[in-house]
């Protein structure tokens, strides 16, 4: 996520530059081919500006769901948030030794309360790791320059920012070796997790360290985080679909093919530095679209490690910070700092 006031007009060039320097190339060509007179017809600049105008309109609804599918996300992660905090303050205050004749160890109680909430840790960055497996749609996922790109992106605009093995590490940190082995050989580890939690729940409503109704209620809470990561999931392995997410490309593609067919024969008139007017013009106009494109192509999936993406190991690290703080641990981690004005 950019956290910054503004985006910098060096960081719009530095990532538009191959996009400038093609279509320099393709209206410099054309406007030559009409400056030795090869070629002398014009379009009228009616009919191109018509196209113009729908793929600014077919540009701009693609644009509208890909911020759509990226708000949802947040909004969803959002509910992880708080529902997280709410799973602490059930633990720290739901299980005790109220219902048992037999009291148990103090040290027990908050053994089985440090257990359930490192165990929500784990999901928590489980979750977020899945997330972040490339999809066949995703740009990395693609061969050639586009992908090259985007792994570029990655490394200087997105997960190659922060020190992401951290991550890799957490699920050791938080769940027991034994029940660690167990779960991360599962398809959907995150899935599992939860899973865990409801069968820890079971146990103890058998031993009688909560009661029905605090049993039922977290369990609630645990459906909570399965609705919440189930739809996570869906914005991740449903894209948007094919036919608006790629036909706007090829709109974009024949407006920027028959614009200087029209824009430069008209400028030319001007007089002789018209010529050089016209390739400047031509370029501008054809960059805005491009880069109308390129901002919805790469907001559509806000899961692929890039700086359009939810901050979701930021947001794992404050719940991680809270639920620590309920247990009553001072040793925490620090929390993620934004890197050159992106946090991830």
């Amino acid at each position: 996520m950019i956290v910054n006031k503004g985006i910098s007009l060096f960081k719009v060039l530095t990532w538009s530059a191959h996009h400038i320097i093609w279509l320099t190339a393709f209206m410099s060509a054309i406007s030559a081919l009409y400056y030795f007179n090869i070629i002398e017809f014009s379009i009228p600049w009616l009919p191109v500006s018509v196209i113009g105008t729908a793929v600014a309109f077919y540009v701009g609804f693609k644009n509208n769901q890909a911020y759509d599918r990226m708000w949802e996300a947040r909004k969803i992660w959002g509910g992880i948030v708080n529902d997280s905090r709410t799973w602490g303050t059930m633990i720290d205050n739901y299980i005790s030794d109220f219902f048992v004749d037999e009291k148990p160890d103090e040290k027990e109680i908050n053994k089985i309360k440090k257990r359930l909430i490192y165990r929500h840790v784990a999901w928590l960055y489980a979750h977020r790791s899945q997330l972040l497996v490339a999809t066949p749609w995703e740009h990395i996922s693609q061969g050639g320059f586009t992908a090259r790109t985007a792994r570029k992106y990655q490394k200087k605009f997105g997960i190659g920012l922060v020190d992401d093995e951290v991550t890799k590490t957490e699920l050791k940190n938080y769940l027991p070796k034994d029940e660690h082995d167990r779960l991360v050989n599962y398809t959907n580890t995150a899935t599992q997790i939860i899973n865990e939690q409801s069968r820890d729940l079971k146990e103890l409503r058998e031993k009688g360290l909560i009661d029905d109704f605090r049993h039922m209620e977290m369990v609630n809470i645990l459906k909570s985080f399965y609705t919440l990561q189930g739809k996570n999931e869906r914005i991740k392995k449903f894209p948007l679909p094919r036919q608006y997410a790629n036909m706007s490309w090829y709109f974009v593609a024949i407006f920027i093919i028959l614009l200087p067919f029209s824009m430069i024969p008209e400028l030319s008139k001007i007089g002789e530095w018209g010529t050089g007017l016209a390739i400047a013009i031509t370029v501008l106009i054809g960059w805005v679209y491009v880069m109308m494109e390129v901002i919805g192509d790469y907001s559509e999936n806000p899961f692929q490690g890039m700086a359009n993406d939810i901050p979701m190991l930021s947001l794992c690290r404050i719940i991680e910070i809270d639920l620590m703080e309920m247990l009553g641990e001072t040793d925490l981690p620090p929390a993620i700092a934004p890197v050159n004005g992106i946090l991830m």
